[in-house]
């Protein structure tokens, strides 16, 4: 009998099974296809990209660099065959759409402490196990983990742009809440007639993202997206999610024609959602429509908007940031990975399916739990989807969720790349102390240390 179970041989799957095997347990890496198929796969290799070939930005500058660099120096092999197989594609990580997913499946394959199981893991085995089935998992398997929760997964449909709060115009956008109640914890950005109907105009006619054919085009009365409300009436959204009763702009003191509102979306205050925009137009057009809203011109996004099928657990009420199902839902040692962990994006995935093979190695060996410093990228993650109040909405890597440096400094404005790198530099720094001997090869040894 194998010391770990893996269920799903996608990039977090891989990844889980990799460290497992890499810190010397047995494993078997259960993957359904070819035996069965899903609606998104093509092939039958792991790790198979069913959207972009990107996996986002190289450079440092960038989340998704920085989240890159994280997992190199963790010895991520989804990073290592990535990197192998790259083809180029500007400043992004640009990989073969076909040699990629081959090489993952070679490369974990020929490990001689995994073994590949192709078929379908109908129940969760009793013995230490990683879910990392994705958003497609299969119907009996969901159910399996469905009453684990106690709960049905997450099924949305719709999801709001988050914006970074320091990238709003603070000469437009105001602070309050609705007729004055409670704290006030919204920003506001008032528009008026002409501003208002030309925005309703835009995104009435803005382009969408097609439905893939298997997502069914079904959208829920309390979760329609914007440009639906708009196509109902030119007059729906302001008497809708953009009604401005209550909320006088403090520079006129009367009320604005509409109002868009964002809400607080982490604990640091540094990421807001923009109320009622969930959203299916294609990423640019949100760019071009949304920073039509005052105060929105120059607006960051830390996520955009997305109308698909998501299929997620509830990781704020279901995981702790070690990817194991909390005490009292479970005694098993039982992890999950992926998608399934509410982040979003390749690397994000790999990125917590990397923290549970770890860790579920680290549970059998009777080792500490390994938890990354949320001043890391990788742990900034792990704590925002395991702690967020609320309801948990997928998110990718961002700005917002790692300690921020001063925009101004000895009396000059701080450039936003500069900050960006002060920020990588801190993370990095502060891998680099947790990691115990040398960086880079700390989890192929198995030796990583906790806390």
């Amino acid at each position: 009998m194998s010391d770990v179970t893996i269920i799903g041989a996608g990039l977090a799957g891989s990844e889980a099974a990799w460290q497992a095997a890499e810190a010397g347990l047995s494993v078997r890496l259960f993957e359904m296809r070819p035996t069965r198929e899903t609606p998104a796969h093509r092939t039958e290799n792991f790790a198979e990209l069913v959207c972009s070939n990107s996996l986002g930005g190289t450079a440092l500058e960038t989340a998704s660099g920085l989240l890159k660099e994280e997992l190199r120096r963790m010895g991520s092999v989804i990073l290592r065959c990535a990197e192998e197989t790259s083809v180029p594609a500007g400043g992004a990580l640009g990989v073969g759409r076909e040699e990629f997913p081959r090489a993952v499946t070679e490369t974990v394959s020929a490990h001689p402490n995994i073994e590949v199981v192709r078929e379908e893991a109908t129940a969760i085995p009793d013995c230490p196990v990683v879910i990392a089935s994705g958003p497609l998992t299969s119907d009996a398997l969901h159910r399996h983990v469905e009453k684990l929760s106690g709960e049905n997964l997450y099924f949305y449909d719709a999801a709001s742009p988050i914006i970074h709060r320091d990238s709003l115009d603070g000469s437009v956008a105001f602070m309050a809440s609705r007729w004055g109640k409670g704290e006030a914890s919204y920003i506001n950005c008032p528009m008026d007639r002409e501003t208002y109907y030309a925005f309703v105009e835009e995104l009435r006619s803005a382009e969408l993202s097609p439905i893939k054919d298997f997502e069914e085009d079904l959208y829920f009365e309390g979760c329609l997206p914007v440009e639906t409300i708009a196509r109902r009436g030119i007059d729906t959204l302001r008497f809708g999610p953009m009604r401005p009763v209550g909320l006088p702009d403090p520079r006129t003191g009367k009320e604005a024609f509409a109002v868009v509102q964002l809400r607080q979306d982490d604990t640091e205050g540094r990421l807001f959602n923009i109320v009622g925009f969930q959203t299916r137009l294609k990423w640019p057009e949100q760019r071009r429509v949304f920073r039509m809203i005052p105060g929105l011109e120059n607006a960051e996004f830390a996520r955009m908007g997305v109308m698909h099928r998501n299929t997620y657990v509830p990781a704020n009420r279901m995981l702790d940031r070690t990817m194991k199902v909390r005490d009292g839902i479970t005694e098993a040692p039982l992890y999950v990975a992926g998608q399934l962990t509410g982040v979003e994006g390749y690397v994000e995935s790999t990125a917590m399916g990397l923290v549970a093979g770890v860790n579920v190695a680290r549970r059998v060996k009777g080792e500490p739990a390994f938890v990354l410093p949320k001043e890391t990228m990788t742990g900034a993650l792990a704590e925002y989807i395991t702690t967020k109040e609320g309801t948990l909405q997928p998110i990718n890597s961002n700005w917002g969720l790692v300690p921020t440096v001063p925009k101004k400094e000895n009396g000059r404005r701080v450039p936003k790349q500069e900050r960006r790198m002060r920020q990588a530099e801190e993370a990095l720094r502060v891998l680099d102390g947790f990691l115990p001997g040398e960086v880079g090869t700390a989890a192929r040894s198995g030796s990583l240390s906790g806390v």
